[in-house]
């Protein structure tokens, strides 16, 4: 009875398959997941400043955005189909092609890196908080924040800053630990509440003056000349930075794609990333047009297009609208901190411990040691370059997805064998040597080495962008060579 305990001890009840009963999630479902995953300040930032900052064709632009989103579609796909059909989150689906032991450390790199996002990513949304609570006393007492007890500092943050950390942590661990129905939920309304906020804000900015915002809507979008040669390297630059955005989400996606109905529906709700992207690109541009003519006549003066929702709202004094853009910032920040690194994390670390750890056990990990990054972000961590280490890293996830689309549609013809996989037995199918599949790892490595060479080598910086797809097919190539044998 010992025996067979412990060779059985990687269940967990987080990680076995999805019942098929509960297998409800649809096109609408992942609609809302890509819109958590398009809606952030850096993606609306990124993509205005394409459009209207640099000096690029709109078609090179749109062209480029449309194949880094098909890429997407492709490579999520690929990845979501196994979790999908056999509904297993994508540490489990690692143990074909890592082995079972070797799985568990794998898949820990990539939930180190979502614990230090994680951090990191709350550190800055609790900046959020901190705006509305200055709003709210400056309302009450102007000089009220000029008493010494906001103007001390502890570890680069005065008394709100820390509250409204901590605030940030508790709602977050509130919000994200309650199971993945919950979890659904936050990602559909968050989706749908932060859409509704750029309407709104639209609304308010096309209402000051329709015509204008027209007028300079056809001047700053140009198509002319789209088949021009010239438009080409913009076209793969900008779908390489595209997709380096989103290659963070496509590794973990069976996370998320293991709840879905059915082959079909994961495919339309992959589509939907194009909607989303032409919606959000439409939304983005006419707020940053609009925004720029409203300061014009409030005759704020900027140097620059401001293309981050923070920074316009900063040069617009108006409290109200600040404290609604701030609130639909926050569910925005928090809702993409969800899927790319909280539950990444969260089944990481029960992959690499199933037997000690629950769905409550791990979320307090995830709060604690994001407590102590967000603490020591501004005087330690910001300064010691750790941001670079942690691209580093994570160019081991191109390589990880090439070897296990390589892995289950080639050599194991979409094949998994349920029992071995939650098996240490030396006979299992997943086991072979000591619990680590050697051409994996082999493979890991040399995929690794094309990767990080981009960050490494100053002279092979420009290919960074494609950086995660390189790394990608060298192990997938590799993978194939070594493991058809």
């Amino acid at each position: 009875m010992i025996q067979q305990k412990q060779k059985s001890n990687l269940t967990n009840w987080e990680l076995v398959s999805v019942n098929p009963a509960e297998k409800n999630w649809t096109w609408k479902d992942l609609f809302c997941f890509w819109v958590n995953g398009l809606q952030t300040l850096i993606a609306f930032s990124l993509i205005a400043s394409f459009y209207l900052v640099y000096d690029l064709n709109s078609g090179a632009v749109l062209a480029g955005c449309l194949l880094a989103t098909l890429l997407v579609y492709l490579f999520a796909n690929l990845i979501g189909q196994p979790s999908q059909k056999h509904g297993l989150p994508f540490p489990v689906i690692l143990r074909m092609s890592m082995g079972v032991n070797g799985a568990k450390y794998v898949a820990l790199l990539r939930g180190l890196v979502g614990l230090f996002m994680f951090g990191v990513q709350t550190f800055f949304i609790s900046k959020s908080i901190g705006y509305i609570i200055r709003i709210a006393i400056h309302s009450y007492d102007a000089n009220f924040l000029n008493k010494d007890l906001f103007l001390s500092f502890f570890m680069g943050m005065d008394i709100i800053d820390g509250c409204s950390f901590i605030f940030t942590l508790i709602i977050q661990y509130w919000l994200f630990s309650r199971g993945q129905y919950k979890n659904r939920s936050f990602i559909n309304f968050s989706a749908l509440f932060v859409y509704f906020g750029l309407i709104l804000f639209l609304i308010i900015i096309v209402s000051e003056n329709f015509n204008e915002v027209s007028n300079n809507l056809k001047m700053s979008l140009n198509f002319t000349n789209f088949f021009a040669k010239e438009n080409i390297m913009p076209i793969i630059s900008i779908a390489g930075t595209l997709f380096a955005y989103f290659s963070i989400v496509i590794l973990n996606f069976g996370d998320f794609s293991r709840y879905v109905k059915n082959q079909s529906e994961l495919k339309k709700g992959n589509f939907s990333l194009l909607i989303n992207l032409i919606i959000f690109s439409f939304l983005a541009i006419i707020l940053v047009l609009g925004s720029d003519i409203i300061l014009a006549k409030k005759m704020i003066e900027v140097n620059q297009l401001l293309t981050n929702p923070n920074d316009i709202i900063g040069k617009i004094d108006n409290k109200f609208l600040t404290t609604i853009v701030i609130i639909f910032v926050f569910f925005a920040s928090a809702s993409t901190n969800l899927i790319a690194n909280y539950i990444p994390s969260q089944n990481s670390l029960l992959n690499f411990m199933p037997k000690s750890l629950n769905l409550n056990t791990t979320g307090l990990l995830i709060i604690f040691i994001g407590f102590f990054i967000g603490l020591l972000w501004l005087p330690i961590l910001s300064q010691i370059g750790l941001l670079s280490l942690v691209d580093t890293v994570s160019a081991f996830f191109g390589p990880l997805f090439g070897i296990i689309i390589a892995d289950y549609y080639l050599i194991k013809e979409k094949n998994i064998n349920n029992k071995d996989i939650f098996s240490l037995d030396s006979r299992g199918a997943y086991y072979f040597t000591g619990g680590w599949q050697i051409k994996g790892i082999y493979s890991l490595i040399i995929g690794f080495i094309f990767s990080a060479s981009t960050i490494w080598n100053t002279n092979l910086m420009f290919l960074q962008s494609y950086a995660w797809i390189m790394g990608a097919f060298v192990a997938w190539i590799t993978y194939y060579l070594l493991a058809k044998k």
